[in-house]
């Protein structure tokens, strides 16, 4: 008896030990590629949302319109007396900018949305901000062509082409065509700039604490090790 006994106890749990590790194994998470999309498409969105939170600061802003090659020309606008008109200028002009970037969530998220992944698995475990400077690869240029009407817009809004091209008229003088006089094309590519900044930060909150993560999706995506 006892020799039939042993061999079908033993049986028994073997089978009991595969069954159970079959149901670990099938109730256990694996991160496939359609949530590894979402997922990234999902963190992207909530930095491009996040972007409108802070403001463009004076000295963001001058090194934009007056980047080091042209600091001289405002080392003379300066001298000649125009420095109060260059910060009433500066101080609409980040209102504007603000504006602007506010206005141009959506058109970051259209084209996160759209987003088309070759390989949205590696974009997770490569880590640091890899989602981030995949959109800039893929459609950096695209955004900030897209973002300029908006620019512009703002700009009209508040009046500040006419501000723009008084405030340039004696620098022509000095930087000739050094000059780059299209301001909605160089406030869009600071904003373009400011929201890639803003989603990258929100990128690495998201892989690096878990409070970041504050929806199912991106808890399944970034809490494991899928190295």
């Amino acid at each position: 008896m006892k020799k039939i006994f042993t061999p079908l106890l033993l049986s028994m749990l073997i089978f009991a030990s595969f069954s159970c590790g079959n149901m670990q194994k099938l109730g256990g998470y694996t991160l496939n590629e359609k949530d590894a999309a979402n997922a990234i498409r999902q963190m992207l969105e909530m930095g491009a949302r996040d972007g409108v939170n802070s403001a463009f600061s004076k000295e963001a802003i001058m090194s934009t319109i007056f980047p080091e090659p042209l600091r001289k020309t405002l080392n003379t606008l300066q001298q000649l007396g125009l420095t109060n008109e260059v910060d009433r200028f500066t101080n609409t002009l980040s209102k504007a900018s603000a504006d602007a970037a506010a206005k141009s969530v959506p058109v970051f998220t259209t084209a996160i949305r759209h987003m088309k992944f070759n390989d949205a698995m590696r974009i997770i475990k490569d880590g640091g901000t890899s989602a981030t400077d995949y959109l800039r690869s893929t459609t950096g240029t695209e955004l900030r062509q897209s973002i300029t009407p908006v620019m512009q817009t703002a700009l009209d809004e508040y009046k500040l082409n006419e501000q723009w091209n008084k405030l340039m008229k004696p620098a022509q003088t000095i930087a000739g065509n050094k000059l780059n006089l299209d301001l909605a094309n160089l406030m869009a590519g600071m904003v373009s700039e400011k929201m890639f900044q803003s989603i990258e930060e929100k990128e690495k909150q998201v892989r690096a604490d878990a409070s970041a993560r504050t929806t199912p999706l991106l808890q399944k995506a970034f809490s494991g090790n899928w190295k």
